[in-house]
């Protein structure tokens, strides 16, 4: 019995899948041109499962690229329920420095599959920025931040993250640019 396209997953199948992403990452970040077969390998399912996930590496690649996005927005909200507002947009931002430097390392391979004829699209960014709005205006209500930041205004300010060297030791250069822009932030801030 075929499972409907939106139908939610069985939780097996989820945790396969997200094994075969998180495996894709890692693998992907260091080679553009990792063997489809090493990563269904390291993530410990068959070459069957493998395809009925991912029918190619241009499907792979952008759902790697989409979930990692994903995560990082979903974070947002889950920091916000345990974190006062400054320290979960802080902590966030240390998140979303992660994610640009895996992005960094699966660009090749993102160039790859957005370009290849017929190739698919680069998904967009709106959670992050959704998520990035979340924080900002949750930080605004509570005084922590200068009044009237959008989402765009933080992403072109911390935009500097995207020119650091991944392969590098890059935390401490990350942690000082965000620390910079976070103190930005909360200049100005009414409840400081």
């Amino acid at each position: 019995m075929r499972q409907k396209k939106d139908a939610p997953l069985r939780s097996d199948a989820q945790r396969n899948r997200e094994r075969i992403l998180e495996v894709a990452l890692a693998e992907l970040t260091c080679s553009a041109d990792a063997p489809l077969s090493v990563i269904a390998k390291k993530a410990g399912v068959g070459q069957g499962t493998f395809y009925r996930n991912f029918p190619n590496r241009e499907a792979l690649v952008l759902e790697v690229y989409r979930y990692e996005m994903q995560q990082v927005a979903d974070s947002a909200a889950q920091l916000l329920r345990s974190r006062e507002p400054d320290r979960a947009l802080r902590e966030w931002m240390d998140r979303l420095a992660g994610f640009a430097m895996a992005k960094a390392g699966l660009a090749d391979a993102i160039r790859q599959a957005t370009s290849a004829p017929g190739g698919l699209t680069k998904p967009g960014h709106s959670p992050v920025t959704a998520a990035a709005e979340l924080l900002l205006r949750t930080n605004e209500e509570a005084g922590t931040i200068r009044p009237g930041v959008t989402a765009d205004d933080f992403l072109l300010a911390i935009a500097g993250l995207w020119q650091i060297d991944p392969r590098g030791n890059w935390r401490p250069r990350a942690t000082r640019l965000l620390d910079l822009v976070m103190a930005g932030l909360r200049a100005g801030a009414p409840g400081r």
